[in-house]
């Protein structure tokens, strides 16, 4: 059996194991532990994956299989791993198990709500590890309908609008990645003489330049809503403030990964004269994105659409990286996306048991939680300065990364493009500071805040392992940066075949 199945296999048992016994704490004690059952196989396969690196292991995709489906349209569940597919699984796995753990205190349809949080995963895992552009798709959309009811059922605000808009959005963005990969399948046949779904049988297939812009344009913006790019960002802000606080780590942490990995996986790898020829296009829209993002998170007050919104400009980076199209970028562009991942999930984390506590959101209204809440407040202050990229945490290994290789694409437009995303770190600090002084600095403005009481055992058990993920990276960046080294470089190398760049 494909050691890549266990991924599948143990939140299929964990799903029954919820749904079967009676409601209680056994039920959130059979999501726990499978969730980190997951946690331990994910690492474990990818030390497994290490190890037949150093042994002399060249394919591109390791552990690979393949089952057929449907035959008439050669739709196969083929499975198949590099370090960049890895990385986001562990990712994956980590921000599941902390979800869970916050989660504890859920006591309304415990068992649906668990339910949905381990589909989310299954899907995650599904996208990341497939070869074939149709099980990816299906597993894209598999991810939807958990995200809504998750907000419109167990959500607060405006849930039902905020539901709604999320699942047009995405549905949208699906549509345009179907109409893409259909392309891609159409042309397979008749440009390469086999119908194919296959990743790397297609990436073997050279396609007229202007089938490629076509297919690429609808390639990136249908994953590009997945990734909240600009114009198509408005999802982003309402979902997240909208969605309970495990629904926001995923959506934020996860979610929008699954968008930036389809567009180095798919648009780009496949499609590189489009890429080439197009790029500029979802520069400029990166760009606006990340300024955007940052002026518009200083308007905030709400903490959640705070990091809803520097999220949409944290995400932009991850698209800048992408359309540079240089090496290092590739590279850069995949650490902020983990990097992003691990920080914005301690980030809703935190404003998440801050809410429960203290029934208030809003940055002005608070005031003294590191006085009161001091394990939280402080969990608040580290998401937030590697937010802003202080050394030491992943958020500057991976901005420091995309900026360098951003600034190889030579070119005056590419130049100030990078400019312009490095100055957007000025903004991200006066609001990062801005929230940290109101929300826990300070004295307390409310005297029924003199009786909170600081995190729980799960609260705790969360944070430390979303903040061992941002340390660890920002003190030992190559181990990610050897894990995805030579994947970056294969997809780098198929633009080395059309020009230098």
């Amino acid at each position: 059996m494909n050691i890549l199945l266990l991924l599948l296999i143990i939140p299929l048992i964990s799903v029954a194991g919820v749904l079967l016994v009676p409601t209680g704490k056994s039920t959130k004690w059979i999501a726990l532990m499978g969730s980190i059952i997951q946690l331990t196989a994910a690492i474990g396969i990818t030390l497994y994956y290490v190890n037949c690196r150093q042994a002399g292991d060249t394919a591109q995709m390791l552990f690979q299989s393949s089952y057929e489906w449907f035959a008439p349209l050669k739709i196969a569940f083929s499975l198949g791993v590099d370090g960049i597919s890895l990385i986001m699984i562990l990712l994956t796995a980590m921000v599941v198990v902390a979800g869970i753990l916050v989660s504890w205190k859920i006591d309304k349809q415990v068992k649906e709500f668990f339910f949905l949080i381990i589909l989310l995963s299954l899907s995650a895992y599904g996208f990341f590890m497939t070869t074939n552009l149709f099980v990816l798709f299906f597993f894209l959309e598999v991810a939807v309908v958990p995200k809504y009811l998750l907000i419109g059922i167990w959500g607060s605000g405006k849930k039902e609008y905020s539901a709604m808009k999320l699942a047009l959005m995405l549905m949208f963005g699906s549509a345009l990645v179907f109409l893409g990969i259909s392309g891609l399948y159409y042309m397979s046949g008749q440009y390469g003489g086999n119908y194919t779904w296959n990743i790397s049988e297609l990436s073997q297939i050279n396609l007229p330049v202007e089938v490629q812009k076509i297919l690429y344009v609808l390639l990136f913006v249908g994953f590009g809503v997945f990734t909240a790019m600009f114009p198509f960002h408005t999802w982003a802000p309402d979902g997240h403030s909208s969605a309970p606080t495990a629904a926001s780590m995923f959506l934020a942490g996860i979610s929008m990964k699954l968008g930036g990995y389809g567009i180095l996986r798919v648009a780009t790898y496949l499609l590189p004269a489009g890429a080439q020829e197009l790029s500029w296009i979802f520069i400029i829209l990166a760009s606006i994105a990340i300024l955007y993002g940052a002026f518009a998170t200083l308007m905030q007050k709400d903490l959640k659409y705070m990091n809803a919104y520097s999220s949409v400009s944290h995400c932009g980076f991850v698209i800048l990286g992408i359309a540079m199209v240089t090496k290092v970028a590739f590279t850069g562009a995949v650490m902020q996306m983990v990097s992003h991942g691990i920080m914005t999930a301690l980030f809703f984390a935190s404003i998440g048991m801050i809410y429960d506590r203290a029934h208030t959101r809003q940055a002005d209204e608070l005031g003294g939680m590191l006085k009161q809440i001091p394990f939280i407040g402080t969990a608040f202050i580290i998401s937030g300065l590697c937010s802003l990229g202080l050394p030491g945490l992943s958020g500057f290994v991976s901005e420091m990364t995309l900026f360098v290789g951003s600034w190889e694409r030579t070119g005056l437009f590419y130049r100030i493009a990078t400019i312009m995303a490095c100055a957007s770190i000025v903004v991200t600090a006066v609001y990062i500071l801005r929230a940290i002084g109101f929300a826990v600095w300070g004295s307390i403005r409310n005297k029924e805040f003199l009786l909170l009481k600081d995190a729980t055992w799960s609260e705790r058990a969360a944070v430390i392992l979303l903040i061992g993920g941002i340390v660890l990276m920002g003190v030992a960046p190559f181990l990610v940066t050897n894990l995805v080294d030579a994947d970056t470089s294969a997809i780098y190398s198929r633009f080395l075949s059309i020009t230098t760049i």
